[in-house]
This record gives C-alpha cells, structure tokens and sequence, in this order.
C-alpha cells in the first residue's frame, strides 16, 4: 500500500486504512526492536534532517534512533545555532537542505500550516512533528499504536482525553485518528481549555471527569503547560489537580482496568499521582519505545514509496 501524500502531515485528511497499515508495519518494527536488531538496511543511502523550531526530547531522539536504527543518516540542524537566527525564512532553509540531497525532513514548529508549507515547496518528504495547536500525528499515531497492542483493536474502545484539549496538538490527532478507527471519544477539562467549536466533532465533551472516566478503556491525561499558568485558562496547580487529577482513588470510578497513557513529560502530582504513573497499568514508558516503532514505519513507508514511484 502507499500513502496517498508524500507527507504526514496530520490524521485530519489520513484514510483509516492508512492508518491501520502504519500500525500494522509499526507491528513489524517492534518486533525487530525486541530481537535486539538495532542496525537494518532497509534505509541504507536515505538522507535524514531534523529541524525542530521548538524544543524536544523524545520526539527528535525517537526519529534520530528510528532513522539509524534503519541506516539512514540523519542530522540535527540546531536552529539556534543555523542561518534561521540569522533571519533565513523556513522556504530557503527547505530550499537548503533539499540541495544537499534529503529525503526527509522532520519539523516541529510552534506556527501551525508550517509543516504543509514546507511539503509543498520540498521534493521529498516532511514529517509533522508537531506544529503550533494543529496537530503531532506521530504521537497519536504511537498512542493508538499502544492501545492496539493492549486490547488487540481500537474498533469499539472507549478512550478519555483530560486536560487543557485547546492547546493540544496531541488530543486533536487522537481524536481524528481514534474517530476514524472506530473508538468513542470523550474530552474533559475546564470550559476555559475547550476549543470553540469542538462540540461539533464526533467527541462527547465534558468538565465533569467522573462522567469522563467511568466505564472507559483507556485515560491519556494531557500535560498542563506550566508556561499557562499565569493566564486566564486556571487558577492554580492545586485546583487542577483536585478536579481533573487521576490518582488512585479517582480510578475507582471507571469501574474496571484501565490503561493510562500520557504524551510525556509527565508533571509528577498534577496530571498523574506518582502512584499512577508508576503503576503496570501505566503505558507511558511503552509509548516512549512504541514511539521509536511508529517513526520507523513511517521513515520505512515514505522512502519505499519514493522507490515505487520511480
């Protein structure tokens, strides 16, 4: 199968089926991950650059394993250090780095529309590796990725996103992608961190987190930025996390197991208790491998089509 666009840029315009064969393929690559295989072929000769705009840790480490871990070559260009603090537009850089023979770029970029921008004046690939509040479907991509390993479909499961749903990229990925394959989705925060509009979208919405959580599958609590504190959007730390804090006693509620899941870094006692982040029922250091899994699948797909489309 190939992908109908040459990039990934959200899960907004992907087909189900192409979701379902990047799970599928990311199966695949897990699987060599667990047999210790750690330098494949299959990207041998292909030409990798990440070039993040905001700052990051697990995403860009996971693509820079992901890409060696297949062959590739990949580079980190700092924008801190490269001609972008030098005024060098996002159109040039591209320019630049296509010149030098990429086929993949990976961006994150705190303006949304940057990543389809760059797809559009780049001859190779581009990765959306978070963009402003418009989407990271990589992440939601190794969520659902996560969720299927657990219950063996996402057909049917009933999935609970909490926290500040307006400025994430994350929840809007999971939600397009999660809707697609057939879970229920519910959203729950502060009426001050909801979108407008999103109650026009297939999720049930909510402030109330017992209505959330009861009965549900899966809860992927959503980092609250600390940077947003000073705003208008919450009063304080504490009183977050009395009302959409999970902790063991509010688990309770669901009523039966439940997987917990969260994007990373966790903010130890405010979105999670130390007890739940802890806990075997806890996902969030298997994202962090499933994540490597999910981006070389997709490196794997991307570079197969250009050899395909030849």
């Amino acid at each position: 199968m190939i992908l109908k666009s040459k990039d990934i840029i959200g899960l907004y315009d992907m087909e189900a089926d192409e979701i379902s064969y990047i799970l599928d393929s990311a199966a695949t690559m897990k699987q060599l991950l667990l047999q210790n295989a750690k330098k494949m072929p299959h990207l041998q000769g292909k030409s990798i650059v990440s070039l993040f705009y905001e700052n990051s840790t697990r995403t860009r480490l996971s693509f820079e394993l992901a890409a060696k871990y297949l062959g590739a070559t990949f580079s980190n260009l700092g924008v801190s250090t490269s001609s972008v603090n030098k005024g060098e537009t996002l159109l040039d850089t591209g320019k630049t780095i296509e010149a030098m023979g990429t086929d993949i770029i990976v961006i994150r970029h705190p303006l949304a529309g940057a990543p389809k921008f760059l797809g559009d004046n780049f001859s190779g690939h581009v990765i959306n590796a978070g963009d402003g509040m418009h989407e990271h479907p990589t992440q939601a991509l190794l969520d659902m990725f996560t969720m299927k390993e657990k219950f063996g479909r996402i057909k049917g499961l009933s999935v609970a996103i909490i926290g500040d749903i307006s400025h994430s990229r994350v929840a809007r990925s999971n939600l397009w992608g999660l809707t697609k394959l057939g879970a229920k989705v519910t959203l729950c925060g502060m009426d001050t961190m909801m979108p407008p509009g999103i109650g026009q979208t297939d999720a049930i919405v909510t402030n109330d987190i017992k209505e959330a959580i009861r009965d549900t599958d899966v809860i992927m609590a959503l980092r609250i930025q600390k940077e947003r504190l000073e705003s208008e959007f919450f009063p304080s730390i504490r009183e977050y996390h009395k009302f959409f804090g999970i902790n063991e006693d509010v688990l309770k509620i669901c009523g039966k197991d439940v997987l917990i899941m969260h994007p990373g870094p966790v903010n130890r006692g405010v979105e999670l208790s130390s007890a739940v982040i802890d806990a075997d029922f806890s996902a969030i250091n298997t994202q962090v491998t499933n994540g490597v899994a999910i981006r070389m699948a997709l490196l794997y797909i991307l570079t197969r089509r250009k050899n395909d489309d030849a």
